[in-house]
């Protein structure tokens, strides 16, 4: 820890008193003056539009815990100056896009939407982050701040299947995620290891399926599930911060939990064969069997209530399907029936019941992308994705080739290949995890800043990518305080990644602008990993 403190005023006293630090990086700043704006003991905050009262609300607690001002929020459709003014443009270019302005008497954030606004509120945020030598500011410098992301969709994903964790500390993982310009919270909630989500038409899946160790309480490491109501509630709080949450429901594998609390759900000549919560990662479901339709029509029909995003996420990835599928006489039956010669056919039929169950509940899908060999001819890969889905790529070394194939069959991509976007691999060697749990590679933090999600493909080959994700899976990760040891500061490369373009980002200058962010961590309560290795000198 002294090491960080070193390290950060080093960096932070030789700069102005107000940080120029930005993560993500803006697309243009300009300091339009030598003046500067002096902030007041009372503030008013001006905004034209009622829908943004929420933003205004965020800016008032901004004020009030890095200036130590008071404020007051003003309704007004009048165009005189202000002290600070949140205003909505109609004809700004960009959705999520804003203009940050400050002069000797005004600081306006503007932009086409509540969420463009509320990103300028987060620079603004970062303007006035703490830099070690006062813990409030009293000015800011004229500058104007123009700005808009690269992508529309920047994710990380928590996973309290494998490892429950309590909803206040989600929360506070939003909390960090919405500083930084994320806008999508990925929630795993079903596995081998756990079922975390109360489903009223089958209370066996929270029973049986949430609790694999009796010895500790029921709210984690290893027991625990969210109420519908609780999840409700997680959505409306990350409303608030401009986040969408998005659930993941495994299927076909990964659905041990699901198997223990309804075994009728599995392949019938596996029957015999104990479930052990966390232990048996080799069952799926039995595609042949109507009673799965119906069980988890009900199911979308329940999480389509509680989760208002468009998207939902099933999964669809490392089914042991040969020897489910391969040897059950149903599935082989089904075979028979549907004229197929492969047990992969199947999954082709198993989806597509699954889609058409997605579609009716108003959804559109998204999977994992299975391109596990390159040589795969493209229609073989390509059979079992319909073109309303996404798909997400995160095989190692295979993103190249699955960009290729998804924009030559028109799927919309989300990029996260495991060189750069698994942030549970270990981040330098002989880190934590405490254990490798399956032979995990180094993912260091330059390696995760390193790399364009587009590869450098002209555009017409890449328009299909639609964003990034970050992704923490949780078998390793038993408490919010290891999760967030293994994201930051990897996550503020990400968010660098799928904010910033190419042109505006240097792996150079991100290293300096992390200090300030690495201090106000510390002073959140936050653990992270201090990356002591990019200071060193040679």
């Amino acid at each position: 820890m002294k090491t960080l403190i070193s390290i950060c005023l080093l960096f932070i006293l030789s700069q102005p008193a107000i940080s120029q630090h930005i993560i993500p990086t803006p697309a243009n700043i300009y300091f339009t003056s030598k003046g500067t704006y002096t902030f007041q003991s009372a503030e008013q905050i001006y905004i034209t539009d009622s829908i943004l009262l929420n933003e205004a609300k965020e800016l008032q607690s901004i004020l009030k815990k890095r200036v130590n001002c008071n404020s007051e929020i003003i309704f007004t459709n009048q165009s005189k100056t202000q002290n600070i003014a949140l205003s909505i443009q109609p004809d700004f270019p960009e959705p999520e896009g804003y203009l940050l302005t400050v002069t000797p008497k005004r600081i306006n954030i503007s932009g086409r939407t509540a969420s463009g606004i509320f990103y300028g509120i987060q620079t603004f945020n970062q303007l006035l982050i703490e830099d070690g030598s006062q813990l409030h500011h009293s000015t800011l410098p004229c500058l104007k701040i123009e700005d808009a992301p690269r992508y529309g969709y920047r994710a990380l994903m928590l996973d309290p299947a494998r490892h429950f964790i309590p909803m206040q500390d989600v929360k506070r993982f939003i909390d960090i995620m919405s500083l930084y310009k994320f806008n999508v919270l990925q929630i795993h909630l079903t596995d081998d290891q756990g079922w975390r989500i109360e489903i009223n038409a089958y209370p066996e899946l929270t029973r049986k399926g949430a609790f694999r160790n009796n010895k500790t309480g029921n709210q984690g490491p290893h027991n625990g599930f969210y109420t519908q109501e609780e999840l409700r509630q997680l959505v409306a709080y990350a409303a608030s911060k401009h986040i969408e949450i998005i659930p993941e429901l495994d299927i076909p594998g990964h659905t041990v939990a699901a198997i223990k609390a309804y075994p009728q759900l599995g392949c019938r000549h596996l029957d015999s064969i104990p479930i052990s919560l966390g232990k048996t990662a080799d069952r799926t479901l039995c595609a042949a069997k109507e009673e799965v339709y119906s069980f988890y029509s009900h199911i979308l029909k329940e999480v389509n209530e509680i989760f208002p995003s468009k998207r939902i996420h099933l999964g669809g990835d490392e089914a042991v399907i040969e020897k489910n599928w391969g040897h059950c006489p149903d599935c082989q039956k089904l075979m028979q029936t549907q004229g197929y010669t492969k047990t992969s056919e199947i999954m082709g039929y198993f989806f597509g019941r699954i889609h058409e169950i997605v579609r009716q509940n108003g959804k559109e899908l998204m999977l994992w992308c299975e391109l596990d060999n390159i040589r795969m001819p493209a229609h073989s890969f390509l059979f079992s994705y319909p073109k309303d889905c996404t798909l997400f790529t995160w095989r190692m070394g295979l993103t190249p080739k699955a960009i290729e194939l998804t924009e030559q069959a028109g799927i919309q991509l989300i990029a996260s290949p495991g060189e750069h976007c698994y942030f549970d691999y270990p981040q330098y060697k002989g880190d934590l995890p405490e254990f490798n749990n399956w032979g995990m590679p180094l993912l260091t933090l330059k390696q995760a800043y390193d790399w364009d999600p587009g590869y450098g493909l002209p555009a017409d080959k890449q328009k299909h990518i639609i964003g990034v994700a970050g992704l923490l899976w949780g078998e390793a990760m038993q408490d919010i305080n290891r999760i967030t040891y293994m994201a930051y500061p990897r996550a503020l490369a990400l968010a660098e990644t799928g904010w910033s373009t190419m042109k505006n980002r240097n792996w150079e200058t991100f290293k300096t602008h992390l200090p300030p962010h690495l201090l106000n961590l510390m002073r959140e309560g936050i653990n992270f990993r201090v990356p002591f290795e990019i200071y060193q000198k040679n």
